[in-house]
């Protein structure tokens, strides 16, 4: 017993015997805070919250983490530092997302500038991510797009409850998905993903649990109560300023 507590403690320092701290809102702040990160990105972070978000799913240094449907990848970099060297980060997209984001994450993972982000791309019912493989996921502004359906953008009717299904078997025992979308009025299930791209928040607490997952928590700091979730998220009047639910799910075990 004493050598093994010995060697747990010689090896204290890469983290072999135990977790890393979770990520905070100020460790993420200092994520943010990187010079090397675009000043597109910086103007993004002004509506997006990130460091208070993320901080929710209370990530850690060695997480291995999925960006589902990331596009260009801004969140990949961000969780990039959050999870550090020796975590890893997948940005998973299917082939619509990947070429919607094909500039954002060329530019972004040149020259192995992002060493523990590997870009994964694969047909929506297969996109790649190994059984009980995740200590976590995010999928932020896109869960609605899985009830969207535009035959002229190439963009075909998805199997969701697959998907959703792909996502809860990716994740290990107890790990997190941490979910942000743009609300719809409560009670219109997902019809107004099509029509909006929204989608009610109380249908997608009921999607998650009906698919394994367990709803853990929310988090108020992208509400906005003066959009009457009427308009296209599109709309001048509304872009990135719509009310917006941040949800995090677990998976049992």
């Amino acid at each position: 017993m004493r050598l093994l507590l010995a060697a747990c403690f010689a090896a204290i320092a890469v983290s072999a015997c135990a977790s890393a701290p979770v990520a905070t809102s100020s460790d993420i702040e200092r994520v943010l805070a990187n010079p090397a990160r675009s000043q597109a990105d910086r103007e993004r972070d002004a509506r997006d919250k990130p460091a208070e978000v993320f901080a929710l799913a209370k990530f850690r240094q060695g997480d291995t983490v999925a960006d589902i449907l990331g596009g260009g990848g801004y969140n990949s970099e961000i969780l990039s530092g959050i999870v550090g060297p020796t975590g890893h980060v997948l940005l998973v997209n299917n082939p619509g997302y990947d070429g919607f984001g094909k500039k954002g994450w060329t530019e972004r993972l040149a020259d192995n500038r992002l060493p523990n982000v590997q870009h994964v791309v694969g047909p929506t019912d297969a996109l790649g991510m190994g059984d009980d493989t995740l200590d976590g996921a995010v999928i932020v502004m896109s869960y609605h797009d899985l009830y969207w359906v535009d035959e002229k953008e190439g963009w075909t009717k998805i199997d969701a409850g697959q998907f959703l299904d792909q996502i809860a078997r990716a994740l290990k025992p107890g790990g997190v998905l941490l979910v942000v979308d743009h609300s719809a009025k409560q009670g219109t299930g997902s019809s107004a993903a099509q029509t909006l791209h929204r989608i009610d928040e109380q249908f997608a607490i009921a999607d998650f649990r009906k698919h394994g997952l367990e709803w853990v928590a929310a988090m108020p700091y992208l509400r906005n109560p003066d959009d009457d979730r009427s308009k296209l998220v599109f709309d001048p009047a509304i872009r990135g300023k719509t009310d917006r639910f941040v949800h995090l799910y677990r998976k049992p075990g």
